[in-house]
């Protein structure tokens, strides 16, 4: 898995740069509804970082790690130590330069998740 991201942030986690993102990948990714739900309450944020907790999800905290793993490894989301604590933001500008148009119709058509 490439590393494609700023060196000046040691706490970034490895994700797919954005030239290798695979769209059956990105689609895996947002058929789970707790996953789409991830990234529907990040792209209402505008660009900020949430923590891990700050979504409320029915599911285990094990469980929770499995889906953001699942987004991050896919290219859809951006992680970053800070502290304890593991912040995520959407990666808005890769995936609509890779395949755009693609959240937005994707987000667009699931108003359930918002």
């Amino acid at each position: 898995m490439t590393v494609d991201h700023d060196r000046d942030c040691p706490g970034l986690l490895p994700e797919p740069a954005t030239a290798e993102l695979q769209l059956a990948c990105v689609l895996h990714a947002l058929a789970d509804p707790i996953r789409l739900r991830i990234v529907s309450e990040l792209a209402g944020t505008g660009g900020s970082e949430l923590n891990c907790l700050a979504f409320e999800l029915p599911v285990t905290k094990s469980t929770m790690t499995h889906h953001f793993r699942v987004l991050r490894e896919a290219g859809l989301i951006r992680q970053h130590r800070r502290g304890t604590s593991k912040m995520n933001s959407l990666r808005e500008s890769d995936l609509s330069a890779r395949f755009p148009g693609l959240l937005d119709a994707v987000l667009a058509a699931a108003p359930a998740a918002r």
